[in-house]
């Protein structure tokens, strides 16, 4: 990458360079999720306003990379050229070219440690890339650090980014917030004092069921740091062994403490071998994510409790002590006011929790911010099941969508139930049965009528209205043209018009 020069004589960075090097520097402290990251790129690159994100950052990259060149053509790529704050900003260009040179290496190892699972994959690439940022002047524990730094950034970036779709202003702020819990606010403060201490910043994700609160936990909990053995060139520990997950509504009570704590050989009826729980398997740099925590008994969140404050628990029938280094991650379908109203989750429990506390946003929320949500969110799932992209089944989905469901479907069962609906219509090419929930609107045939006791009523209007009627009643196109004598598509065609009259009175 660089040659390395013994002597390097001391400069200094121009006024213009000086400019450019700190809006690079700022660069990587944006959350990426953010307007601001998006606002940096474009000045970096000096490019309009109006430019996409994505162009804006690969035009940015080019003109970065280009100032590296001359600099390095220049012999004053090198840190050691430079003091104080104009070394602070040339690192931070090493930095950036870095990221960026082998952003493509680090996803290709993203994908290969997914699909190897705990065995940890070589990272051949970084021998050559670690060597060249020395040779640049970094020393090699801050080379090291800005390999894990950097891993760490592109995890991250690629289990929020690519598990967490849609364009709706609910989901860019929840992609938002979990970058923050990542790396907070700031990740130079980040950097600087909690790359190695986020074990105490607990979080509790909220959220409807079916809503996506284990993607968002997941992509916490394989964004964590992992330390890199340069002697072995890969990493510590899999991402796929850092996350551990675990549904408490699963187990009855005599069985949750041993599955989280362990327990030993005999310890009560049944135990026949020692066996080891979740917080033992859990890894120094890993995280647990605790799922329907607000199921668990008071004992056990007392447990919970002294395990999150001392950071000390014991296998059940032992007295011998265990550390715990990871990191909590705890979700709850239920109302958590109302679980500490009515004393079922106690108040020290949830302020031990509540470092951070992010709430998944239901299906119908989205789509009503986005209408592109629906399309995108398909599209993830058909990719997902099938193993690649496929815009004719993600087509075919949302066209039996349209054609089955009434518009303003709620969706009562959130991503879940929209993730059962793709693989029923590409079994059977529609999706309508006994798991269709009616919509939430009122029943009453009177309403929307108009002047029905004025005799002012069409017999069209009368059907339509009748139509609705049964199906909010039945929640089944096909039970409401029975109940008719109607053929189904007329069925759904009144629906659809008697709703679109009653929202029309309504705004």
């Amino acid at each position: 990458m660089l040659k390395r020069n013994s002597s390097p004589k001391i400069q200094e960075l121009t006024p213009q360079e000086r400019e450019l090097f700190t809006l690079v520097a700022q660069a990587p402290r944006a959350n990426p999720f953010g307007e601001e990251r998006i606002s940096l790129d474009r000045r970096i690159a000096s490019v309009s306003p109006s430019t996409s994100a994505t162009r804006a950052v690969e035009a940015a990259v080019k003109h970065v990379e280009a100032e590296a060149r001359r600099l390095e053509k220049e012999e004053r790529l090198d840190l050691r050229c430079y003091r104080g704050e104009d070394q602070r900003l040339v690192a931070g260009v090493l930095t950036f070219i870095f990221f960026y040179r082998y952003r493509k290496e680090f996803d290709r190892l993203i994908r290969a440690q997914a699909r190897a699972g705990e065995h940890q994959i070589r990272a051949s690439f970084l021998k050559e890339a670690i060597s060249g940022l020395e040779a640049a002047g970094m020393g090699k524990d801050e080379a090291v650090r800005t390999v894990e730094g950097c891993y760490q950034l592109r995890r991250a970036y690629h289990f929020i980014h690519h598990s967490l779709v849609g364009p709706s202003a609910s989901m860019i702020a929840l992609r938002y917030r979990l970058w923050n819990n990542v790396f907070t606010h700031d990740i130079t403060l980040y950097s600087r004092y909690l790359w190695n201490r986020m074990e105490d910043f607990s979080t509790l994700i909220l959220g409807e069921t079916g809503t996506g609160k284990g993607s968002a936990a997941a992509a916490i909990g394989r964004s964590g740091y992992t330390p890199y053995d340069r002697k072995k060139g890969c990493f510590k520990e899999s991402f796929t062994r850092s996350f551990l997950a675990i549904n408490l509504s699963r187990f009855p009570e005599a069985l949750i403490e041993s599955e989280l704590f362990g327990h030993r050989k005999g310890s009560f009826t049944g135990a026949i071998d020692d066996y080891q729980g979740v917080f033992s398997r859990c890894s120094p740099w890993g995280s647990i994510f605790l799922d329907e925590i607000g199921e668990v008994s008071t004992p056990v969140q007392i447990k919970l409790l002294q395990v999150l404050q001392e950071r000390i628990f014991s296998p059940v029938g032992s007295h011998t002590e265990h550390r715990f280094k990871g990191r909590v991650i705890a979700a709850t379908n239920k109302p958590m006011e109302l679980l500490r109203t009515e004393g079922k989750f106690r108040d020290d429990f949830y302020y031990r929790l509540c470092s951070d506390v992010i709430t998944v946003p239901p299906l119908r929320q989205r789509i009503e911010e986005d209408k592109k949500e629906l399309e995108d969110l398909v599209l993830l799932l058909v990719t997902r099941m099938v193993g690649k992209k496929s815009d004719e089944l993600a087509d075919m989905v949302l066209d039996a969508i349209a054609t089955d469901l009434p518009k303003g479907y709620p969706w009562p069962g959130n991503v879940r139930e929209l993730e059962q609906c793709v693989r029923r219509v590409i079994l059977n090419r529609s999706y309508h049965g006994d798991t269709l929930q009616a919509p939430t609107q009122a029943t009453d045939l009177s309403q929307g009528l108009g002047e029905l006791s004025n005799g002012e009523l069409s017999a069209h209007e009368l059907v339509t209205a009748y139509c609705h009627m049964l199906y909010q009643k039945y929640g089944k196109f096909e039970e409401v043209a029975r109940r008719t004598s109607l053929d189904r598509r007329t069925v759904k065609k009144y629906v659809t018009e008697w709703q679109e009259r009653l929202d029309g009175e309504a705004g």
